[in-house]
């Protein structure tokens, strides 16, 4: 699909006809919507870089949907996972929240609130694409920056001053100062606080 396509629900259930009914709830409101049998068909079919988020059955044949959401974690898949449950199954659901999965719910429940579930995924996954975007466009900035001028904006974000930078490196103040000045402008900074938010961003992705 296009880079203009609209977030899609996913739907991984092996009963066809919650599978379907789950479908015609999600497309009467006008959600894009895709369903899969299994979770080896959705492996197979669905791109892993797509806007959207996954509603899945926790107990099927074969792969569970536990097992799914593990084997797209170790795929670096992004997606908020919302899980379909019954009442035995509670337990798993909370481990499958410990391991980063959105929400659950437990059959039977109120339609409306399976679709506030979605919408509110759906607005997590957007919210997580333009922090991972951001991110993206500060790693870029940090790409033009020289290995010496790297090297003074670790040290001022760690808050040393230029002086102290300039004893550290074996270099003069006054090049420091220059120096800090290309990193403020390369980096696109107003501030030496907004560089250091940059500094912490880069960190977590690093991390």
């Amino acid at each position: 699909m296009s880079g203009e396509s609209r977030p899609t629900v996913f739907i991984v259930d092996d009963d066809d006809g919650f599978r379907d009914s789950l479908q015609m709830l999600c497309t009467s409101v006008g959600l894009e919507v895709e369903t899969f049998a299994s979770a080896a068909e959705f492996l197979e079919q669905a791109e892993l870089g797509r806007e959207g988020c996954l509603v899945l059955d926790i107990r099927m044949p074969g792969m569970s949907g536990l097992e799914l959401q593990h084997e797209l974690a170790d795929r670096g898949a992004q997606w908020p996972i919302l899980f379909i449950t019954g009442h035995g199954d509670v337990p798993m659901a909370v481990s499958a929240l410990k391991a980063g999965a959105y929400d659950f719910l437990t059959k039977p429940f109120p339609h409306q609130e399976l679709l506030d579930r979605i919408h509110a995924a759906l607005r997590q996954d957007a919210a997580g694409r333009t922090r991972e975007e951001r991110v993206e466009k500060l790693a870029e900035r940090l790409e033009k920056l020289t290995p010496r001028e790297r090297e003074v904006m670790d040290l001022v974000v760690a808050g040393l001053a230029n002086k102290v930078v300039a004893s550290r490196l074996g270099i003069s103040q006054r090049t420091v100062e220059i120096h800090r000045a290309q990193v403020m402008e390369k980096m696109a900074a107003d501030s030496l606080a907004h560089l250091v938010r940059m500094a912490v961003a880069l960190e977590q992705l690093e991390a």
